[in-house]
């Protein structure tokens, strides 16, 4: 391959937050972080709330997650 010649795969992750969406995206990148290396770009394809007793309980973010293939 040449050096411009890239490839990348996308996996899909839901990252669950107490306090925000933000913070649900970013335990999502954190944790897949520790296990795969290059992560390129983040990008949120869907938000919701677990709600309990007519309160938020948990923040959830749906990502993609891409990373370069070596």
């Amino acid at each position: 391959m040449e050096e411009d010649e890239k490839v990348y795969k996308i996996i899909e992750l839901v990252g669950a937050s107490p306090n925000s969406w933000e913070e649900a995206v970013e335990i999502a990148v954190d944790q897949a972080s520790k296990s795969i290396r290059d992560l390129r770009v983040v990008e949120v394809s869907k938000l919701d709330a677990r709600i309990k007793d007519g309160k938020i309980v948990a923040y959830r973010a749906k990502v993609n997650i891409s990373f370069k293939v070596e």
